[in-house]
């Protein structure tokens, strides 16, 4: 799999946190404020108007025909005016137990010594395992974050040291998790008239990265995570505290996105067959009207945040030969494809 590329092994965050340093290293500091600046000009009356849509999926699949089609239309200007919508766990798909022992197992996992992190540490010519992504100089600025990344289908992707060597529950957590989101997904394909969409479904290559954004003294100086636009088809992001931090870039503008409990993010990916329109009863590709925004991740000055994103990716080869080659920088990677 080295012949894919992979991602620098840089230190823990986490750790370095934990010192309780008053000056950031340099390797984190962004230089220009700009880049970090948010819309300050967003007040508490117009804040609804530039958040992210909220779809109700229960109503887009009820079978009442004016609901549907009401859904449907305010997910199709979701799709196309931001790129980002959120919605709100099916119970059919999950239970708030599936949901409750997923944010548990990550704040264990990230609570664990860091010599018991280190056995999963990034591995040279690989891209899973605890670290960070898209770190491919030894010059490059890093993100205030630590991450675990791990694929989960197909079974044969999956890294044997990886997976025997997280604790037991997070095992099973990350299977229960990722097992309702393909319910979730499968739910929603069922209602349209397209195997091929389904064998475009079933032969896709999913993953799961758990995120941890420590807390920094000069939260306003650093990033969390790179402003980038997603090169997978689908990303649903849980997150799991009420810490805000994922924004998205609007009109020039960095929005923030706040929280919803027990709703996930959904984020479409730009010019691709597998657009998330076929997830969504569409009948027809989008022609390039969806396009995946740019967003970014920034932190808090006193508390942590954490999420879970769930992955779903084209052919692996395909993938895996463009997506590590080039470090965070905003559009790149979608403007090469």
């Amino acid at each position: 799999m080295s012949r894919f590329g992979s991602s620098l092994i840089v230190p823990s965050v986490q750790e370095l946190a934990k010192r309780e340093i008053t000056e950031i290293p340099d390797r984190y500091i962004r230089t220009t404020c700009s880049s970090i600046s948010i819309d300050h000009d967003i007040n508490h009356s117009d804040s609804a108007a530039h958040s992210i849509p909220v779809t109700n999926i229960e109503r887009l699949l009820s079978g009442e025909s004016i609901l549907a089609e009401n859904e449907l239309q305010k997910l199709h200007s979701a799709c196309k005016d931001r790129g980002f919508f959120q919605v709100i766990l099916l119970a059919d798909s999950f239970s708030s137990s599936t949901v409750e022992k997923i944010k548990l197992e990550t704040h264990n996992f990230f609570e664990l010594p860091v010599e018991e992190k280190k056995k999963l540490w990034q591995k040279p010519g690989d891209f899973g395992g605890f670290g960070q992504v898209f770190v491919v100089s030894d010059k490059q600025k890093l993100d205030w974050s630590d991450m675990f990344g791990i694929t989960m289908l197909p079974t044969i992707m999956r890294k044997p040291h990886l997976f025997t060597g997280i604790p037991l529950s997070l095992r099973e957590a990350l299977e229960e998790y990722a097992l309702g989101l393909k319910k979730l997904t499968i739910n929603i394909l069922e209602q349209m008239d397209s195997n091929e969409m389904r064998e475009l479904f079933s032969e896709c290559c999913q993953a799961m990265r758990m995120n941890y954004y420590p807390p920094c003294p000069k939260a306003e100086q650093v990033l969390g995570f790179s402003p980038h636009s997603d090169a997978d088809a689908l990303m649903i992001l849980l997150q799991l505290n009420e810490t805000e931090g994922l924004q998205i870039r609007k009109d020039g503008k960095w929005l923030p996105v706040k929280p919803i409990h027990n709703a996930f993010v959904v984020n479409i990916r730009e010019h691709n067959v597998f657009d998330f329109s076929y997830l969504l009863v569409w009948q027809s590709v989008s022609n390039g009207v969806y396009r995946s925004i740019e967003h970014r991740a920034v932190v808090n000055s006193t508390k942590e945040r954490l999420s879970v994103g769930w992955f779903r990716r084209e052919s692996v080869e395909t993938y895996f030969k463009n997506f590590f080659a080039r470090k965070l920088d905003g559009k790149s990677y979608l403007d090469s494809s």
